[in-house]
């Protein structure tokens, strides 16, 4: 699991750190730990349905911020649990894009045991940084 949850940071949210050796990767544990908040078992999520996503940006801590919050659009708008398979980023000069590739289906409370209902990615703390050892991302989530 590429992601662990930060209990010390947002008493009424909650909050994650998320890594990955590529950027792609450390894009992907995000977007299963922000999953992972609403869902206690990921597992349950069947990939009936795939979602093609694209977002763009000229800085890449914003562009995942508006991947994130795409996810938990996708949950309110068409009660759609979401799993990241894949996720390719291009950097422009002065823009990068992401594509991206998630399988789901409809939420099912008989099926799917929800824990939090997320509202939105916050910006407070909110970073995405490189380290040694690859990318890392600090996420509180408005739940």
């Amino acid at each position: 699991m590429p992601y662990r949850y930060l209990e010390d940071i947002a008493l009424a949210d909650a909050a994650f750190e998320a890594w990955g050796t590529t950027v792609e990767e450390m894009f992907i544990a995000a977007a299963d730990a922000t999953m992972n908040v609403m869902v206690e078992e990921l597992a349950t999520i069947h990939r009936d349905r795939e979602i093609r996503l694209e977002v763009e940006h000229d800085a890449l801590d914003i562009l995942l911020f508006k991947f994130l919050n795409e996810l938990i659009f996708y949950k309110d708008a068409e009660r759609l649990l979401l799993r990241v398979e894949s996720v390719t980023i291009t950097r422009h000069p002065s823009l990068f894009t992401l594509h991206s590739v998630a399988c789901g289906e409809e939420l099912n409370p008989a099926r799917h045991a929800l824990s939090a209902d997320v509202k939105a990615v916050t910006l407070h703390r909110f970073k995405v940084e490189q380290t040694e050892e690859g990318w890392k991302a600090t996420v509180i989530l408005d739940i």
